[in-house]
C-alpha cells in the first residue's frame, strides 16, 4: 500500500520553508497551529527531522529499521515544539489539543491497515496469489503476451491489494519465465512496478496516500475512480514504448499444479464485504470508515472461530491469532506512519507547512505544485509527502485534489526506489531488475505520468 522511503530529496521540500513571519495563533484540522517559525529553536526542530530522515535513507547501510529513527525524532520533535509553544504563551490545553489531534488521525489510519493486512496476509496464505501465479506460469504464454498479462493483473490486483505484494506475485511469474533472458525480466519487472503503483492509484483501498486523501474528506469514495483513465495511462504509455524493446520467443513453461487452501474463496468474499462495509459506513451513515473495516475483520474472526470448532484438527492456521501473520517489516511500517505523522505534526504545530504552503501554491500555483509532488515521490517516500499536503490544506478544487493523489501515487514509478513496489522487487530479483536498469526507462515512465496529468485534467470533473 506504502512505498518504502528510499531516496535523498526531502531537503528539496524544506527549501520552500523560507522567509519567516510571525503573528498569531490559527486553527487547522482541529489542531491550533502556531506562526513560531522565527523562533530560535525552530532550527533545531528541523534538524532533527532532517537527520531521521537521513537514518531512514541509509536504512540498508545502516541496518537500522526505519521506524527507529524516526518514532524517536517524533518524541524529540515534540518535546522542541512544546517548549516553544510554551515560550510562545500557549497554554498546557493546546499543545495537549495538537498532540490528540496527531493521535486521532494516525489511529483511524492504523486500524484501517491493521485489517487490511489481516486480509491480505489470510489471502496469501490460503494461497490464492500463488494459484493465480502457476496459472499464469503453466500456460506458456509468450513474452509479449506475459509482459502485458503480468502489467495488467498488476493494474487491477493493486486496486485492492498493496502494491508492494502484487508486484512481487507478479514479478516472480517474470522471473519464472524470464531465465535466461534479462532483458524480458528487466522490462517485465519495470512494467510491474508501474503497473502496480498506477492501479493502486484510482481506488481509496490502492494505497495509503489515496486512502489518507478519502479519511480527510477530500475526495468521495466513488470520485477516485476519476482517476481510473489518468492512471490506466500513467500505465500504458512506458508499457508501449518498452514493448519494442521485448525479446521475441516463448519463456520456460512450469507444470506444477497448485490448488488454494480450504476458505480461500470465502475469505475472497469477506474481503470484498468489508471493503461494501467501509464503503457503505463512509457513503450512506456517514460513519469513518475504519469502523466498517473493523466490522469486517469481526467476520473473519467468527468464521475462523466456528470453522476450527467444526473441523479443531483440519487447520490449524484457523486457530491461531491472525495478527501472527503480519511480518516484522509490516508492523515497522505501521510504526513508520507514526512516527511520520508526529513529525510532520510537530512540524505543522509550529508553522511550518503553512509556511509552505504559501511558498509552494502561493508561489507556483495548485498544478505546478501538485505535479511536482509527483516528482519528489520519485525520490522521497510519497506517504510524508502526502501527509504534509494534507496538514497544509491547501484551498484546492476536486481536481487538484485528484491530481495530487495521482501525482503521489504515480510519481514514484519514474525511479526504482521511488516505491515499496520498486525497492521490494530489487530486493528479490537482485542483478536482474536494477536500479541503473529502471533509470534508463525513467523518461518513458516520465512521459506516461505527464500524459495521466493532461488527462486528468482535460476530463471534466465536478468541483
Amino acid at each position: 500500500m506504502g512505498k518504502s522511503l528510499a531516496g535523498h530529496g526531502w531537503g528539496r521540500l524544506l527549501l520552500v520553508f523560507v522567509g519567516m513571519f510571525s503573528g498569531n495563533a490559527w486553527a487547522m484540522d482541529g489542531m491550533t497551529v502556531l506562526d513560531a517559525t522565527r523562533h530560535p529553536l525552530g532550527a533545531m526542530l528541523l534538524g532533527v527531522f532532517v537527520l531521521a530522515y537521513a537514518a531512514v535513507v541509509l536504512e540498508e547501510k545502516l541496518h537500522l529499521s526505519k521506524s527507529r529513527p524516526v518514532v524517536l525524532a517524533a518524541g524529540v520533535m515534540w518535546v522542541i515544539a512544546a517548549l516553544i509553544a510554551a515560550d510562545s504563551g500557549a497554554s498546557d490545553e493546546v499543545i495537549h489539543g495538537a498532540v490528540i489531534a496527531n493521535l486521532g488521525e494516525y489511529a483511524q489510519l492504523l486500524l484501517f491497515i491493521t485489517v487490511a493486512l489481516v486480509y491480505i496476509k489470510r489471502i496469501e496464505e490460503r494461497g490464492v496469489f500463488e494459484a493465480l501465479k502457476q496459472v499464469l506460469v503453466n500456460r506458456g504464454f509468450g513474452y509479449r503476451a506475459l509482459f502485458w498479462i503480468t502489467g495488467g493483473v498488476a493494474f487491477f490486483v493493486s486496486a485492492v491489494a498493496d502494491n508492494l505484494t502484487t508486484a512481487l506475485v507478479m514479478g516472480t511469474v517474470v522471473m519464472a519465465v524470464g531465465k535466461g533472458q534479462p532483458r524480458f525480466v528487466q522490462l517485465g519487472c519495470i512494467n510491474v512496478v508501474v503497473a502496480a503503483n498506477a492501479g493502486g492509484a484510482f481506488s481509496p483501498f490502492g494505497d495509503i496516500t489515496t486512502l489518507m486523501v478519502w479519511q480527510a474528506g477530500k475526495v468521495e469514495f466513488f470520485t477516485f475512480f476519476h482517476l481510473f483513465l489518468p492512471s490506466l495511462v500513467c500505465f500504458l504509455i512506458p508499457a508501449l514504448l518498452m514493448t519494442f524493446a521485448l525479446p521475441k520467443g516463448r519463456g520456460d513453461v512450469g507444470h506444477r499444479r497448485f490448488r488454494m487452501k480450504p476458505l480461500a474463496r470465502r475469505t475472497c468474499l469477506l474481503f470484498a464485504l468489508t471493503i461494501a462495509l467501509a464503503v457503505s459506513f463512509e457513503h450512506w451513515l456517514g460513519l469513518p470508515p475504519y469502523l466498517g473495516m473493523m466490522s469486517g475483520l469481526s467476520l473473519l474472526l467468527l468464521v475462523d472461530y466456528f470453522q476450527a470448532r467444526a473441523l479443531p484438527h483440519d487447520d490449524p492456521q484457523l486457530a491461531k491469532n491472525p495478527f501472527e501473520d503480519i511480518s516484522d517489516p509490516e508492523w515497522d511500517t505501521l510504526l513508520f506512519f507514526f512516527g511520520v505523522m508526529y513529525c510532520v505534526g510537530a512540524l505543522a504545530f509550529i508553522g511550518y507547512l503553512q509556511l509552505a504552503a504559501t511558498q509552494l501554491y502561493g508561489g507556483l500555483g495548485a498544478t505546478g505544485a501538485n505535479v511536482l509532488v509527483g516528482f519528489l515521490s520519485a525520490v522521497i517516500d510519497n506517504i510524508p509527502v502526502m501527509f504534509a499536503v494534507l496538514q497544509m490544506d491547501p484551498d484546492m478544487s476536486l481536481t487538484q485534489w485528484l491530481l495530487v493523489t495521482l501525482s503521489a501515487g504515480t510519481g514514484g514509478s519514474m525511479l526504482a526506489v521511488g516505491s515499496a513496489a520498486g525497492v521490494g522487487l530489487m530486493g528479490i530479483a537482485r542483478g536482474q531488475y536494477t536500479f541503473m536498469g529502471h533509470l534508463r526507462w525513467s523518461w518513458a515512465v516520465m512521459l506516461g505520468f505527464l500524459a495521466g496529468v493532461w488527462v486528468l485534467l482535460a476530463l471534466p470533473v465536478a468541483g
